[in-house]
């Protein structure tokens, strides 16, 4: 952190504090749209929203893609091969915010294209990158001074398209964004300069919820993102979140509004960790270091909101910006609790970061400091006309918006036409586009034996990327090892946080295990998948690159093992809900390899131990992984003959009897990872007396019994409703049979579990009341946030609605 220099402070002794003026403006219903869509999203929360289609005219030139990996907004898009522009009626002036969301699935991939909304340049040459797993969403705000706002898509060159998946765009209340700001520097202000907003549009970088939680559009007043701090604090021992903040309600009342910031960023604030201060550290302070553009200006507000004090203006602070520029932050407004915020506009140095701080002044009563929240925008000066040229497409597409819609008339389009305008690109190997691919550098030449025709994916990385990730394999960077070989964490030039695996001779799988991670990960993706990142095999190294799990295997969370003595005990810390929702997640992923892929996948060695197969995100969120046994195979192939592999303990009964793998051998194996999780112990433990040994033999004979609570983690005892441990023993139960066909499939597995979720909470209200025992209700009508899209659909809809009805249109020119 930089030291805190002298600064300049303005004439005013007090801070006036920013408010909005609109105390009127309710959140606009319009414009949400789900492109590429024949039918209408709805999103509850805070602000109940309606994504409605983009229903066309005339289809001859536009595709629906459809993924059944995806749901809601992100399960379609429309894609553009030509410039294309929405043109959306506006009824008022003002800042408007307009949302892009993201998320490529088939050869989205490869799409490169310009954005230009009012007139500004808002992306440029853009394409997502390759290594997400979660939607991306470009937030901007615009100044709009005329009838309308267009948002118009151009392919960056002739051979690329653009694409979109959901648009929002509406407008924010006066004075939303003001005209000027204060203008600080990396050197800091002089004569208390102003900066004019008014001409510039903003894209929006970072929003942070400074000592709370993550809050997500369903829990905003406005639709937004915000992120938790910790990870920006630069000492993380000098704050703590302030303990009361949680039941502390902002009161908005003469200063901020809930629309400039929820009161989940305003009930929530980081203070001063006191306890850590030593009397004679005088520049004792909080400070975050925010990643930014190098030399750029950044619009920064700055939320205050005062639940630390007792009393008012008993805590009076300095805010700093670079560690140069300083103003003292009081509590202006008339009560303790009442929101405000500050705004600035920054110039950015050559580090790439931003740090602010807060600092107690020494004549403060109370010698703390806080913040409430933090919101992060680059100024957009550059401008580019739309040219009205291009408003004389053939096509044109309806975009119908509101609560309700006219008569959908399907119209079919013929496959002849659809081909033509798929040829309309230059073809492409299925390869390249049928999973995550992500080119992290330019690949190299292969050395090795590992070199095959299924594999040319554009996902190799360099050796040296490699070595400069893992600090040339440093020891204390492994996380790992399992049967392919030693884990370590490691970080690319890029900034992306990833997992290296390398494989080492005599670790049991090799070439024909390496070469099957890759083609299988390549096709797919699901967030309850680990993706693959990339490969490398330069110099005879097999080296597989995924993206990064925050916390490890889930083992790591349920027991530890020492493997000299062969012994293990519960250490778990997870509670029964969160058990629940890691099996949920890992079951979702399962389910989609068995029946969400055109050729089914077997994974074959499903487990939590030892190895990475169930891993945890920063959120706890599961996702299966480790791929190299698994097999595949036409949708009508009942099993396969094949060799048994696995793990000792996880292994189908039936699939070593008989070498025949199906489906129901991951059944099994999921079925001895629930008892791992319900009981905290390995599935093998060769010190226990023999009928002990062996979990899924142990904890069955237990269920049978129906004395379950037996085998419970001790860590949960009194701790799960006994509805819900019957329900998921017997689960647990009827994964582990011996006769595969006594087993059920992934999709009532996964029903079952969310059923014992909500007996876990029955005071709440539930959108399901059977299990699989006593319904052959298809159970992805009930399940609660489970959805089957289509497959990918030809046809189109037409939407029948009076001129009223219609506010704007969508010209198209060759768009797919």
């Amino acid at each position: 952190m930089a030291n805190l220099h002298s600064f300049f402070i303005f004439s005013l002794i007090f801070l006036p504090y920013s408010m909005s003026s609109s105390p009127d403006y309710t959140f606009p219903q319009q414009y949400f749209i789900n492109c590429g869509s024949h039918s209408s999203v709805s999103v509850s929360g805070t602000t109940h929203t309606i994504f409605s289609s983009d229903t066309k005219s005339d289809s001859r030139h536009s595709r629906s893609v459809n993924d059944p990996a995806l749901s809601g907004i992100y399960g379609t898009a429309r894609v553009f091969s030509k410039s294309s522009l929405y043109e959306l009626s506006t009824e008022e002036n003002g800042v408007y915010m307009v949302r892009l969301h993201f998320f490529p699935f088939s050869n989205l991939f490869d799409a490169k294209f310009d954005v230009l909304a009012s007139d500004f340049s808002i992306l440029s040459n853009y394409s997502v990158p390759k290594n997400v797993t979660y939607p991306v969403i470009k937030e901007f705000l615009l100044p709009v001074n005329g009838p309308n706002l267009k948002i118009y898509f151009r392919p960056s060159h002739e051979s690329s398209f653009a694409f979109v998946n959901a648009i929002e765009a509406y407008v924010t209340p006066q004075d939303f964004i003001p005209e000027s700001a204060s203008y600080v520097t990396p050197q800091g202000n002089s004569n208390n300069a102003k900066k004019d907003l008014s001409l510039s549009a903003l894209a929006v970088i970072q929003r942070i919820n400074v000592g709370g939680p993550k809050i997500t559009p369903e829990n905003d007043t406005m639709r937004r993102n915000w992120v938790p701090d910790d990870d920006y604090l630069s000492i993380k021992r000098s704050a703590k979140n302030h303990p009361s903040a949680n039941s502390a309600r902002p009161i908005y009342e003469g200063g901020a509004t809930e629309y400039d910031a929820p009161p989940f960023v305003y009930k929530t604030a980081k203070e001063m960790n006191r306890d850590d201060v030593t009397q004679s550290n005088n520049s004792f302070n909080i400070t975050w270091l925010l990643r930014v553009k190098r030399y750029a200006a950044f619009f920064v507000r700055l939320h205050f909101c005062d639940i630390v004090s007792k009393r008012r203006n008993s805590t009076v602070f300095n805010a700093y910006i670079y560690g140069l520029f300083g103003q003292p932050i009081v509590q202006s407004p008339p009560e303790l609790r009442t929101p405000f915020y500050v705004d600035f506009v920054v110039d950015s140095d050559g580090s790439g970061f931003m740090n602010i701080s807060v600092v107690p002044l020494r004549d403060s009563v109370d010698k703390n400091a806080f913040l409430n929240g933090v919101e992060i925008m680059e100024l957009i000066n550059k401008r580019e006309s739309v040219p009205e040229g291009n408003g004389k497409a053939k096509n044109r597409l309806l975009i119908i918006i509101g609560s309700t819609v006219g008569c959908v008339v399907l119209a079919f389009v013929s496959v002849v036409v659809i081909l033509f305008c798929l040829k309309s690109r230059k073809p492409k190997r299925a390869e390249s586009v049928d999973g995550l691919m992500v080119n992290v550098y330019a690949g190299s030449s292969t050395i090795g034996s590992s070199s095959n025709p299924e594999m040319s994916l554009g996902l190799k990385i360099p050796f040296a990327e490699i070595l400069y990730a893992t600090h040339n394999f440093d020891p204390k960077f492994m996380i790992g090892e399992g049967g392919f070989g030693k884990v370590y964490k490691g970080t690319l030039h890029n900034g992306v946080k990833v997992a290296v695996k390398r494989s080492e001779p005599g670790n049991g799988q090799g070439i024909m295990e390496f070469q099957t991670e890759i083609t299988l990960l390549s096709k797919i993706r699901h967030q309850h998948l680990v993706s693959l990142i990339g490969y490398c095999d330069e110099r005879n190294e097999m080296i597989l690159v995924y993206e990064f799990m925050e916390k490890g295997t889930l083992r790591e969370h349920l027991y530890s093992s020492k493997e000299d003595v062969s012994k293990s005990c519960s250490r778990s810390e997870l509670s029964w809900d969160q058990r629940l929702q890691i099996c949920i997640g890992a079951a979702k992923g399962l389910h989609y390899l068995h029946t969400g892929l055109s050729e089914p996948i077997i994974h074959r060695d499903i487990k939590s131990s030892k190895s990475t197969n169930i891993l945890l995100d920063e959120f706890y969120v599961a996702k299966v992984a480790d791929f190299g046994l698994s097999k595949s195979g036409p949708i009508d192939q009942t099993h396969m003959v094949t060799d048994v592999k696995g793990s000792f303990g996880y292994l189908d009964p039936e699939y070593v009897n008989t070498m025949q793998l199906t489906q129901k051998s991951d059944v099994y194996s999921f079925g001895v990872v629930l008892l791992e999780v319900l009981s905290a112990r390995p599935a093998v433990d060769n010190l226990l007396p023999r009928n002990q040994m062996n979990l899924a033999e142990w904890g069955l004979s237990w269920i049978k019994k129906k004395q379950l609570e037996k085998i419970i983690d001790p860590l949960l005892a009194g701790k799960i409703n006994p509805t819900s441990l019957r329900k998921f023993g017997e689960t647990a139960e009827k994964c582990v049979q011996e006769d595969g066909s006594d087993r059920p499939s992934m999709a009532d597995v996964l029903w079952d579990l969310n059923y014992a979720l909500s007996l876990q909470h029955p005071g709440k209200p539930q959108e399901f009341h059977e299990d699989s025992n006593n319904t052959d209700v298809s159970w992805q009508m009930a399940l609660p946030g489970i959805h089957r899209l289509p497959s990918i659909d030809v046809s189109t809809s037409c939407v029948s609605a009076s001129e009223s009805e219609v506010f704007s249109q969508l010209k198209i020119d060759e768009a797919r």
